[in-house]
């Protein structure tokens, strides 16, 4: 597998492997934030998920995968404290607001980070037509976030506050988006750094679960807790590892825009699952999100 990989980066079979990697990982990525936001507290989901994904990751990095060498511990070591932010962020902003008014922030923000990050390291450039996309993308969202900041009605008071950590965290979205992508990239085996990435990356929640857990005021029912740690974990290595391959097979702008055509998924969740009100102007907004993805797709 790893051979193949490396043998079609950046050929036009790449790209359209890249696009698909990156479509699955927009609808992974919304079912694994409706996982984590669900029902349960989202600092002790993340938790358990985490606690799931690095005992799936014992056995690859052991049998499967050869280990980093070198400088590429530092680059694997470098990741932690970048995806620690982020899962804070994220479980700050899950705890302020909906799933339907978080979640698309988050990951509209950060496309429009990594576009630039991606011209300043990769040297990735897009054209007007693409430009003109990522815009339309972004109107969307924050189209989506005033309109949320207007009329939501539910957790009213701490709307403003998980907005704020909604678009910081879209920021850490895109800085992790670029380090990984980097990261992948200098590593010769692309599994070596996603099975060492889950596997050291993940040892940190679960201790901030055992310490919330003695805190919360209503623990859930265990076994509800780890089925939702164990589908979540599954969906993590499906959603981060499809677009990481992405990044590594074409450009790291395209993929990571393409990804957050996640937010058309996370609004069917909500609503469907999670029983949160949508309406049909939130879902305009959505879909402005998703033909702003599509346009920078199409304009390349």
């Amino acid at each position: 597998m790893s051979a193949w990989i490396t043998s079609i980066e950046g050929t036009a079979a790449g790209h359209q492997a890249a696009m698909f990697l990156a479509l699955s990982a927009a609808v992974l990525h919304a079912l694994f934030g409706s996982l984590q936001k669900g029902r349960l507290d989202p600092w002790t989901s993340r938790g358990i998920m985490d606690v799931f994904m690095v005992a799936m990751a014992i056995p690859v990095v052991i049998f499967l995968v050869p280990a980093p060498q070198g400088s590429e511990w530092l680059l694997l070591l470098g990741a932690i404290p970048i995806h620690f932010a982020y899962k804070v962020g994220m479980a700050m902003a899950y705890t302020r607001g909906a799933y339907t008014v978080v979640y698309p922030v988050v990951r509209g923000t950060g496309p429009a980070f990594t576009v630039l990050g991606a011209w300043l390291i990769f040297g990735e450039a897009f054209t007007p037509v693409q430009l003109a996309g990522v815009a339309t993308l972004l109107a969307g969202i924050f189209g989506l976030a005033l309109y949320n900041l207007r009329h939501i009605v539910v957790a009213r008071e701490t709307l403003v506050s998980a907005l704020a950590f909604a678009v910081g965290t879209g920021a850490l979205v895109a800085l992790y988006t670029t380090y990984d992508a980097l990261a992948i990239r200098t590593l010769p085996n692309p599994f070596t750094f996603l099975a060492w990435f889950f596997l050291i990356t993940n040892l940190d929640f679960p201790a901030l679960m055992v310490w919330r857990w003695h805190r919360l005021p209503l623990r859930p029912n265990g076994r509800d807790l780890f089925r939702n740690g164990f589908l979540g974990a599954l969906v993590a290595y499906g959603s981060f590892g499809s677009v990481m391959l992405a990044t590594r097979l074409d450009k790291v702008g395209e993929a990571a825009v393409l990804r957050e055509t996640s937010t058309v998924f996370a609004a069917l969740i909500g609503w469907l699952v999670l029983k949160e009100t949508v309406g049909p102007r939130r879902i305009a907004l959505m879909t402005l999100i998703a033909l702003g993805a599509v346009i920078v797709e199409m304009g390349g």
